[in-house]
């Protein structure tokens, strides 16, 4: 899901496919936890339903560690800052996120007000207010304690305070070390690792050890810090020249995901070690960077932030279609499921080729952002008329 400059890493065809499976995952887990077309689907295949609805959510684990991977690629390639101005930087990844996000909300408020007064379902939000839609336009639902509009757009928000947190601790660590050079005090300067990966591989092991295991951290980037940065950690294992350095990392890698796990049993954090530990072997393969992939599976995870985006909308749609004309179907149920997948994708595809690949300005964001807040409003006024 997550969006960053393109790079040879950004556009490794291993990548790409892992991030559609994950992508897929992420589709099917909500299908499979947003009713009523899976508790009527789970009469047939219960342990399916269920094994979607329980595990398959972890793949956001998956997108933490690959989103830290290309983070460390396109911000600090070699574990210094690349950039000079962070907030440039910080200002170019919002505009990027937002635009997509605010057209999909727009999408997901629309359809679940022209559904609301013939599905009442659980996953159907209430129309929103404005505090609700201010938060959203600016990322901060979850902080704010809002109702969200739509599945997973408290990711879009962690997403961005993990790569403005990193962007600003590259940045301090290259000022700081500007300033002992300009001392004459570098040779007090870390000489093994940089001062940016000592300060990356503490925080990963701050929020593996703390932060990850109080639930009350997790409006905040420093509770998925720990899967985050062990993504950061792979990207330089990946890069490093000799094959002692590569190991080194990995060996760091699974120190950190041991103490973690050794400390409190998370089957997050263990799949995040083993992805991040799977990247660094299979991009230092040969053979894997010579891999093509599979093109329908690689497809997918280029357009998988606009698939994440708007699935919610579409799957809302199909349940309500589904049960309101085949309301005790298993079979309608099982194919209104994946008629929902695929569908799901279509609109991603064309959200993607419509906006997200297109390079956004602030102008685009600030329209979209008062799009989304004046949609919002509409939508509250003219469904108070209808009551």
């Amino acid at each position: 899901m997550s969006q960053h400059t393109p790079s040879h890493a950004s556009r490794s065809a291993l990548i790409d496919c892992t991030k559609g499976l994950a992508c897929a995952a992420i589709v099917w887990h909500h299908l499979a936890f947003y009713g009523p077309m899976s508790d009527v689907a789970r009469q047939a295949v219960p342990g399916l339903i269920d094994w979607l609805y329980e595990y398959a959510r972890m793949a956001v684990q998956v997108f933490l560690v690959l989103g830290g991977f290309l983070a460390a690629a396109s911000l600090a390639p070699q574990g210094q800052a690349r950039f000079t101005d962070p907030a440039q930087r910080i200002a170019r990844r919002f505009v990027r996120l937002v635009v997509p996000y605010a057209v999909a909300l727009v999408i997901a408020i629309v359809v679940q007000a022209a559904v609301q007064p013939w599905f009442d379902h659980a996953s159907v939000s209430d129309v929103p207010d404005l505090d609700q839609l201010l938060a959203h336009a600016l990322l901060l639902q979850s902080v704010l304690d809002e109702e969200s509009l739509s599945a997973g757009v408290w990711y879009v928000a962690i997403d961005f305070q993990l790569f403005a947190l990193t962007t600003l601790v590259l940045a301090g660590v290259s000022r700081a070390a500007v300033a002992l050079r300009a001392r004459g005090m570098s040779r007090y300067w870390p000489w093994a690792l940089s001062g940016a990966q000592v300060l990356v591989a503490t925080g990963v092991a701050a929020s593996l050890l703390y932060f990850n295991r109080d639930a009350n951290w997790d409006v905040w980037a420093v509770y998925f810090f720990g899967a985050y940065g062990l993504g950061m950690l792979a990207y330089w294992a990946v890069q490093s020249p000799r094959a002692l350095g590569a190991w080194s990392w990995a060996l760091l890698i699974a120190a950190l995901v041991v103490a973690a796990l050794a400390l409190e049993w998370r089957p997050r954090i263990a799949l995040a070690g083993v992805t991040a530990l799977l990247l660094v072997v299979a991009m230092r393969s040969p053979a894997m960077q010579r891999w093509q992939g599979w093109a329908p599976l690689s497809r997918l995870g280029q357009i998988s932030y606009s698939v994440f985006l708007v699935h919610f909308a579409v799957c809302v749609l199909v349940n309500a279609v589904e049960s309101y004309f085949w309301p005790q179907s298993v079979a309608a149920a099982m194919a209104g499921m994946g008629i929902a997948f695929v569908l799901s994708i279509a609109a991603g595809h064309l959200l993607y080729e419509r906006v997200e690949r297109h390079v956004p300005t602030w102008q685009s964001a600030l329209r979209w952002q008062a799009g989304l807040v004046g949609t919002g409003l509409l939508t509250t006024a003219l469904m108070a008329g209808l009551r």
